[in-house]
């Protein structure tokens, strides 16, 4: 899978690229990142890349011409040209619709991102009509520059593709992680590695709580079904806990995520729980 960022600080990624999974995909071959510059596409002495907005108002723009210039040098087409399939062209911005974890499953099923760095107080909006074919926000606050947002579609897309990260199951029961088919399987049945399941697809809720050693640490115990190796149990507690966590932190995903009788019934017991 291909990379190419469009930004005013190719440096911003060289730290971000040389470590954790990113570093790993990039060295197995997987991924193959590339930190375009967009001053490298001005044609003035100063570089310049910005101008002020028509209109009046407080803060540069970033110009069209750059960016146009550098998306065509790399191949990319216009938006209408573009077979959104197998390639997409995305704007980070304030403005755009939220990145989730079903955005990351799509671009990580595409052989080719871009991804335009937004700095100062925007980008000329006909990059967004005539260039861009997605616009995305990380989340509900503002940046002083794409370049952040960019390193977290990288990595959220990244770590998805198949063998970047150690356990093939690992991208799937997390938080967010969707439903499938085989997790609708018992709870005591094996997975592809024969190792009985004793996790519950996320289908869309938070990860549950993580324990590891000691057992007991400054007089807080591991809960006790963890310890006794009841696949069965220990998947109905990590479901509870599930459940939990998303009711108390994001209640607004339950709304969307795939639950069951069984999950319905632990959440009207959670609910009398938690108002006592």
């Amino acid at each position: 899978m291909h990379f190419d960022i469009l930004t005013i600080f190719p440096g911003f990624f060289a730290s971000p690229l040389e470590h954790g999974i990113l570093s790993r995909a990039i060295g197995m071959g997987t991924v193959q990142v590339i930190a375009h510059d967009l001053r490298s596409f001005t044609h003035d002495r100063h570089r310049t890349v910005d101008d002020r907005p028509f209109g009046g108002g407080e803060g540069m723009v970033l110009k069209p011409g750059p960016i146009f210039e550098c998306a065509e040098r790399i191949g990319i087409t216009p938006k209408q040209y573009r077979d959104t399939s197998r390639e997409s062209l995305i704007l980070l911005s304030a403005q755009g619709r939220p990145f989730t974890q079903v955005v990351a499953h799509r671009l990580a099923g595409l052989e080719r991102v871009v991804m335009i760095c937004g700095r100062y107080e925007g980008i000329d909006e006909r990059v967004n009509e005539l260039l861009a074919d997605t616009e995305l926000s990380i989340g509900d606050y503002v940046l002083s520059g794409g370049e952040l947002a960019a390193t977290v579609v990288l990595d959220a897309t990244v770590r998805l593709l198949p063998g970047v990260l150690g356990h093939a199951d690992s991208a799937r029961y997390e938080s967010f992680g969707l439903a499938d088919t085989e997790l609708s399987r018992s709870p005591t049945a094996p997975s592809a590695d024969g190792v009985p399941r004793s996790t519950h697809g996320a289908g869309g809720l938070l990860d549950y709580p993580h324990y590891t050693r000691p057992a007991e640490f400054r007089g807080s115990v591991v809960p006790e079904v963890l310890l006794g190796g009841d696949h069965s149990e220990i998947r109905k507690w990590r479901r509870r806990q599930q459940l939990r966590k998303t009711l108390i932190n994001r209640p607004d995903l339950l709304s969307s995520a795939v639950l069951d009788v069984n999950d319905h019934r632990m959440l009207d017991d959670l609910r009398k729980e938690l108002t006592g």
